[in-house]
């Protein structure tokens, strides 16, 4: 009796130290309501629940309620299986609810579709009941995660009725995660997925990393890196595959792969990889009978191709249309997807950069199947601070168009800088790209209702790895969530979910939220400001993309080169776009086009990306190009000391532990801030040959000691073999 009574205490304690981790929990922090009346009523509201349903997915509904009420209210929930007169909490689909309970809901069920789900405070006779209902029961498990939300943000449960739905249909996090576990633009440690122990051994990770998917609404995650590796189809990766899609399934999510274009020849056997070779479909068609074999939900195939050296259909002289759609005929028998995406340049075309995509994919308008999507970027460079969106959105309107973001930041930091990406998903979204006319907006293109796409989607390019915290920065975590409710509904204000956030994250006491959301909302601004202002972009050093190298100009193709993308001269800096030059701005609609063609009327923030001017160009502050872009420079550097006080006043509101840890990285930060605005401002001096205005700092170094600055072993730098 002994020894089980220690076993137990010894499985209790190590399971709590596990689960007080800061940053393991994520948002689903289930820290106790020290409210009062709230923790009250709460206690109330889930005297008795009533859970019906025998699934999986029904089964992690319950898994939460046990895990999260007793955390919340200190109180273990008594479940059951059957609704009483005295339940107080019911979780039902539609069909499995009471007629009396039913019938109240009748109103409001039209517009859910599969996900979405109501949560209503109703009256039976003289009780109060709180009651979540959808169709299906993952519109249940979305409810559930939304109920713990709100008692976590400290929002009343009384007479609710809320009805929510998502407005984009493939809400995916792509993982650029390599079968040898590097995670290529990964920062927060290796993958996640521990493919030597697959599929026998499913990590607790697994289980929460789905949780955690769930209660923002995720519902697609493509497991492996779009630089692909053809093993992933062969028979010993596709068991392990299915592990993680049966662990994922009960939480709503389907598994996406992504697959390499020659893998009918590394694995296949074939000659060729040729998409309108009869021996390629056969092989394709047999592969994707194999995998759905393995697992029924299968998603479909994610395909970088023809892009960056990876073999594709222009190989052997077809076109993207011919290897989408070849792939697509082997999925349609299963409702599989085809994601192919658009990020193509080819060393072969001299033409800019920013307009190859366009170029290649708008031609083929109306020609993919009806299960392909084509998924863009937000801009379209490559994931830059800042870029104008891309002209591809709404430019294909009988094609199935698809978002995608970075959460990682490559571009913007790594893990160790603070920036709020949920601001920059929220500026793209809301341009307007007038393809329709005014109010088409880059969310309407999305969500299918400017244009009528069946098929939407929208991926975010995962920032997790297996650090105790998931992201590397505890603030990255609000990237992750941001992305997720962005994703569900495009609509949504990025300051809206910082609060949410915070509160779920940290605390919920005015005094932390009030200046920490402020520093969160300006974060993306301050990067752009010591990184890339007033239009600049593709300035890093080479390969990794940490830190500045706007004098890079001898890598073997033009467009890798910095100085390709800003163009620094003696007579002015920036990259002509408009008629005068590369005429990319052609390829928006024309009022975007003139408004960009203009400089006097081309947003200040993206000047230099559509125009080289002189140093002297007078900005709209009355202040010459050098002077203001100096300044900005400075500017951003300020906002991250700013961004330092502001930490250093938040002791009383989070551990000592979680305090130090984000301090030291606002610290490194801020020092790498400054190293960004010498480097940067030094190379371009060198072609001003003006002095620093007054206000901005003398460098610490010379221009050389910045040159000479070598990272061989940075993180996430892209594995060799491919």
């Amino acid at each position: 009796m002994k020894t089980k009574l220690f076993l137990l205490l010894f499985f209790v304690l190590t399971y709590l130290g596990i689960s007080q981790t800061p940053g393991y929990d994520l948002w689903m922090n289930y820290k106790q309501i020290d409210n009062e009346k709230l923790n009250k009523s709460y206690q109330k509201a889930t005297t008795s629940l009533a859970v019906l349903g025998k699934s999986e997915t029904i089964q992690a509904i319950k898994n939460e309620l046990q895990l999260a009420l007793p955390q919340l209210l200190e109180k273990q929930p008594e479940i059951k299986s059957v609704v009483e007169e005295r339940s107080s909490l019911i979780i039902a689909t539609l069909d499995a609810l009471p007629s009396n309970i039913k019938k109240q809901f009748s109103a409001a069920v039209d517009n859910l579709g599969d996900e979405g789900f109501i949560i209503k405070s109703i009256k039976i006779e003289k009780n109060t009941k709180l009651v979540v209902t959808a169709h299906t029961e993952i519109g249940l498990l979305y409810g559930t995660f939304r109920v713990l939300a709100l008692m976590q943000q400290l929002e009343e449960l009384t007479n609710l009725n809320l009805v929510d739905s998502p407005k984009i249909d493939i809400r995916m996090l792509n993982h650029w995660d390599n079968l040898d576990r590097t995670v290529e633009r990964g920062y927060a440690g290796f993958s996640l997925w521990n493919w030597q122990k697959l599929p026998e051994y499913i990590d607790q990770r697994y289980v929460d990393y789905a949780r955690a998917n769930a209660s923002i609404g995720i519902n697609a995650v493509s497991l492996t890196n779009v630089n692909a590796n053809a093993l992933i189809l062969t028979p010993m990766y596709l068991e392990k595959v299915k592990a993680l899609a049966k662990t994922f399934r009960p939480y709503g999510i389907k598994v996406y792969l992504t697959a390499r274009f020659s893998a009918p020849i590394e694995i296949g056997g074939l000659e060729t990889a040729d998409p309108l070779d009869q021996k390629v479909i056969d092989w394709w068609q047999a592969k994707a009978d194999e995998i759905y074999s393995l697992i029924p939900n299968f998603g479909g195939f994610l395909v970088k191709a023809n892009s960056e050296g990876q073999p594709g259909p222009q190989n052997y002289d077809r076109n993207h249309v011919d290897g989408a759609n070849m792939m697509a005929k082997a999925l349609a028998p299963h409702n599989g997807n085809v994601i192919w995406r658009a990020f193509v340049y080819s060393e072969h075309d001299a033409d800019d950069r920013a307009k190859q995509a366009y170029s290649e994919f708008v031609p083929y308008d109306g020609k993919f199947l009806p299960n392909v999507l084509v998924q863009v970027k937000n801009g379209a460079i490559d994931f830059q601070p800042r870029e104008p969106f891309h002209p591809m959105f709404g430019a294909m309107p009988k094609t199935h168009i698809m978002m995608e973001f970075q959460i990682t930041k490559e571009y913007l930091g790594f893990s160790t800088h603070l920036v709020y990406l949920p601001k920059l998903y929220e500026e793209v979204l809301e341009a307007d790209t007038y393809q329709e006319g005014k109010g088409s907006t880059v969310a309407k293109v999305l969500d299918g209702s400017l244009q009528g796409q069946q098929i939407t989607g929208m991926a975010g390019v995962a920032n997790i790895g297996n650090d105790l915290n998931w992201t590397g920065h505890p603030f990255g975590q609000a990237d992750w969530y941001g992305f997720g409710r962005l994703a569900w509904d495009p609509y949504l204000d990025s300051e809206k979910i910082a609060d949410e956030w915070l509160r779920m994250t940290f605390s919920n006491d005015e005094k932390f939220i009030a200046p920490i959301k402020e520093m969160m909302v300006t974060s993306r601004e301050a990067v752009v400001n010591y990184m890339n202002p007033l239009g600049l972009h593709h300035i890093f050093d080479t390969g990794h993309h940490y830190g500045p190298g706007p004098w890079v100009s001898e890598l073997s193709r033009p467009e890798w080169n910095p100085v390709y993308y800003h163009q620094a001269d003696e007579n002015g800096i920036g990259f002509d776009r408009t008629p005068s030059g590369s005429n990319a701005t052609a390829q928006y609609a024309q009022p975007v086009a003139e408004m960009f063609n203009d400089p006097k009327t081309c947003p200040e923030e993206y000047l230099l990306w559509f125009h080289h001017l002189p140093w002297d160009y007078q900005l709209k502050n009355g202040e010459t190009l050098w002077n203001g872009l100096a300044k900005k420079y400075q500017k951003g550097v300020n906002q991250v000391a700013k961004m330092q006080e502001t930490w250093n006043q938040m002791k009383p509101y989070v551990s000592a532990e979680q305090h130090k840890e984000v301090n030291m990285l606002l610290t490194i930060q801020y020092k790498e801030a400054k190293w960004w605005r010498d480097a940067c401002l030094l190379y371009f001096q060198t072609f001003s040959k003006q002095e620093l205005p007054v206000g901005v700092e003398k460098p610490e170094h010379d221009l050389e000691y910045y040159k000479s600055l070598k990272f061989p072993f940075a993180p996430g730098i892209r594995p060799r073999w491919n």
